[in-house]
């Protein structure tokens, strides 16, 4: 039925907002310090956990948990960026995406030992009601991540391409050293950057939480679908983040819905490789020529 595909719509749209945002971490890194963070959804994970515990369990309101949400989140991107990245800034890349892969192991190993091994409910802050949109009933949190993605993916896209601060990120990007000779601190900046990161992270596990069990599993399953999204959308494209975000939850719950749930993980890795083969530069990416 047309309102049952329509309901599936709204839901995707949802979930591929979840995607962009963890992908947008993604972007954030690749612009200012053109590195892979393979850790990038557990920032979604600890984000998660922390906002269930300060409400649940705690009774914080749920803006100032939010708040403090994100401040936590701040504070572990320091944390992350003091021992997995600043220490390897002069190792190759390998060896760096084998300290985020540590990384990564770690944080989950460390939430398995504050949170234990067993899923949390969230409720989401609107509790069971439904928003009638003509013969579509929709959860309002499905609206709210929409609306909150919007809004965060146009005030990225100012920060990096408008702002002082956003293009010496992008240039320390593209030269390291040439971005010190002019007076960049790289330092400072790659701090900056990853409280940037495990903060939009962190966004994305809150505003998932109450649609699905808050785990230890849903920053590996968010971090790879995002990491999909990515390479979709084009490899450091802010709106490619989202685009990409977007086409992986619209097949892969259209899919689930008409084909299969079994196979649920298996779609999005399908459309990787059909866009690796069809445009590997990916939406928004550009076409580089190889020198012969």
């Amino acid at each position: 039925p047309v309102s049952y595909n329509l309901q599936l719509l709204v839901t995707s749209l949802a979930i591929g907002s979840v995607y962009g945002l963890v992908a947008l971490g993604f972007v954030l890194l690749v612009n200012s310090t053109n590195i892979l963070n393979f850790a990038q959804g557990e920032f979604a994970m600890v984000g998660a956990f922390v906002m269930s515990t300060l409400v649940l369990n705690w009774g914080v309101p749920y803006i100032p948990a939010f708040v403090m949400t994100l401040i936590v989140a701040g504070v572990v991107g320091v944390i992350f960026e003091r021992l997995a990245y600043r220490p390897m800034k002069q190792a190759d890349i390998a060896t760096y995406l084998a300290s985020t892969i540590a990384a990564s192991v770690l944080m989950r190993n460390i939430a398995l030992k504050i949170w234990g091994p067993y899923p949390t409910s969230f409720q989401e802050p609107f509790g069971m009601s439904m928003v009638q949109l003509g013969s579509v009933r929709v959860r309002p949190q499905d609206l709210l991540i929409v609306a909150f993605t919007a809004v965060l993916v146009v005030a990225l896209y100012f920060f990096l391409f408008r702002t002082g601060t956003g293009k010496k990120l992008r240039a320390m990007s593209q030269d390291r050293l040439a971005s010190q000779l002019i007076g960049i601190r790289v330092l400072r900046m790659g701090t900056l950057t990853f409280i940037l990161a495990s903060a939009v992270g962190a966004i994305a596990g809150v505003l998932v939480a109450p649609i699905y069990f808050v785990n230890l599993d849903m920053g590996f399953i968010m971090g790879l679908k995002a990491f999909i999204a990515t390479i979709i959308g084009g490899w450091g494209s802010v709106p490619g983040a989202i685009a990409g975000g977007l086409v992986v939850g619209l097949v892969e719950t259209f899919a689930t819905a008409h084909i299969s749930s079994v196979y649920k993980d298996v779609f999005a890795f399908v459309l990787l490789i059909v866009f690796l083969i069809v445009r590997p530069q990916g939406i928004f990416g550009e076409k580089v020529a190889d020198k012969a």
